[in-house]
């Protein structure tokens, strides 16, 4: 069975580590209501695609 010789550093175990952050959504504005969305998304608030109405995508309030 395979045992660590040294103790991994503070240091050494949190450069490993680096990398595993949560990085924020990407967000972009919508050319028709300027709301923020998703890209590659219909919008939330408007319910617009590439310029174009989607069905059922507009929330009715």
């Amino acid at each position: 069975m395979a045992v660590p010789k040294k103790k991994t550093s503070k240091s050494r175990k949190n450069m490993r580590r680096a990398h595993d952050f949560l990085t924020p959504p990407s967000l972009s504005v919508c050319p028709q209501c300027k709301a923020a969305k998703m890209p590659h998304r219909a919008c939330p608030s408007c319910g617009t695609y590439k310029g174009k109405e989607v069905a059922g995508a507009a929330k009715k309030a």
